[in-house]
């Protein structure tokens, strides 16, 4: 609190003004009711004032104070936490430094707040920062100490800074300088500036120690939660890895069929399957719209019928409105080749792929349907083990792990099969997967 030359603070005016006010009111209420003893009526009341204004001004109110401090640093703290943690999520740099300097001024009661790195000012917002532009190098050797040390240092007066730069005319004459730790690095500062120099108030200096210890724990967290996006990323791209080479390689064994037999079909055959490689090598990103994927699908389906004939049919029963959406790459088509290799291919006779895509509440669903020969019963917990069967293996399991990684594990296939009379494949995808292909790619 600050006092004046009195000794009186703050909160001690506030009760002293409340007793003027109500003593008043009863000289008033007194004198319109006895008129005749007011002068002892106005004694009384001065003496009553004179004497409550000598006992305020000694007697102690520590216990109120203390709790208005706490309260004072503790709730703009929390504030301050919850509205800088997503920018936290990106790293600190300028721009993130900014936004959350200011959040700070904007919650907290300080002049000033700059926000650094070890080496230059990322953020500076409030009195005086035409003399700290941002991106410069730090300047004042009690930062420096700060960032050496890992220590908090309070700064009461101007020359404590140990500003590098002469003749610098700052209007700023104390600060409370808070590192930035990280993983038990120092990363940075915080600094809380005031135009006056002298006593820094407690709840200032709890202030700057609390918000810079919850931002070096969501910087943690944020670090955490970068790693493990890179761990996503790394484990979708060791699976992309598998399709492709999986996928040509089938391929080219149905085109070689024809390069003798029938060139022209082997070249319109070669043609596609360029096609098909010319789409996911311009591909951005491990998300595609449904619209494109059934094209990827298309190819394929060209490519099996050049091998297979009228043995194969295949049907579509495709919601319009949903091909703009977006699904992971990739997810459909293994889905289409493994009805056709391990359901249609075994069968006697014509079999029939069917592919579906429609709306189930907030999510879409999308289903594979052959009239094969089923999965048998023994072999249906073996499904989703990567490697197992020729081909069946990689495609179903290897779909089955990036649903999961994408969605969660409740988003991964679906298979439901009748030995003897087909197998239906189905998997869901959330509308929030437009909202995954933004952050991830």
């Amino acid at each position: 609190m600050i006092k004046n030359k009195f000794g009186y603070n703050k909160q001690k005016l506030r009760l002293i003004f409340f007793i003027f006010t109500v003593q008043t009111a009863i000289w008033l209420i007194f004198l319109i009711l006895f008129p005749t003893v007011w002068p002892i009526l106005s004694a009384a009341c001065l003496l009553s004032i004179a004497g409550s204004i000598i006992i305020i001004r000694f007697y102690p109110l520590r216990q109120a104070v203390d709790s208005r401090i706490d309260d004072k640093a503790f709730t703009p703290t929390l504030l301050i936490a919850n509205e800088t943690l997503p920018y936290l999520r990106r790293g600190l740099n300028e721009e993130t430094a900014r936004k959350i300097a200011e959040i700070i001024q904007k919650i907290s009661d300080v002049s000033a707040v700059a926000i650094t790195d070890r080496e230059k000012v990322l953020a500076f917002l409030g009195t005086g920062c035409e003399n700290h532009p941002v991106g410069r190098p730090i300047v004042t050797r009690a930062t420096f100490e700060v960032i050496l040390t890992g220590q908090l240092k309070v700064v009461q007066n101007n020359s404590e800074f140990n500003c590098l730069v002469n003749n610098c005319n700052c209007p700023l004459e104390s600060a409370v300088i808070a590192p930035l730790i990280c993983k038990g690095q120092v990363v940075g500062t915080l600094k809380l500036y005031q135009t006056r120099q002298g006593h820094i108030p407690n709840y200032v200096v709890k202030l700057a120690a609390g918000i810079a210890q919850l931002l070096g724990m969501q910087m943690e967290l944020a670090e955490l939660d970068r790693q493990s996006r890179l761990l996503t990323e790394a484990q979708l791209d060791a699976l992309q890895a598998q399709i492709n080479p999986h996928f040509l390689f089938n391929t080219l064994n149905t085109i070689n069929m024809f390069i003798r037999t029938k060139p022209e079909t082997a070249r319109k055959l070669l043609i596609r399957l360029a096609s098909f490689f010319r789409y996911s090598l311009n591909r951005e990103g491990r998300f595609i719209t449904l619209k494109e994927e059934l094209k990827y699908i298309q190819n394929y389906i060209v490519l099996e019928k050049a091998r297979f004939g009228k043995k194969l049919r295949v049907s579509r029963n495709i919601d319009k409105s949903l091909l703009e959406y977006s699904i992971p790459v990739l997810t459909v088509q293994p889905l289409v080749e493994n009805a056709i290799r391990h359901g249609i291919t075994p069968k006697e006779g014509r079999g029939t792929v069917q592919i579906s895509a429609c709306l189930q509440g907030d999510e879409i669903e999308i289903s594979v349907v052959d009239d094969g020969i089923g999965i048998h019963p023994e072999i249906m917990p073996k499904i989703f083990q990567p490697g197992f069967g020729s081909g069946c293996g990689v495609g179903l399991s290897n779909v089955h792990e990036r649903l999961k990684i994408l969605f969660g594990e409740e988003h991964g296939l679906h298979v439901e099969s009748e030995f003897g009379n087909g197998t239906k494949v189905w998997f869901r995808v959330p509308f929030s997967s437009v909202m995954i292909r933004e952050e991830i790619t």
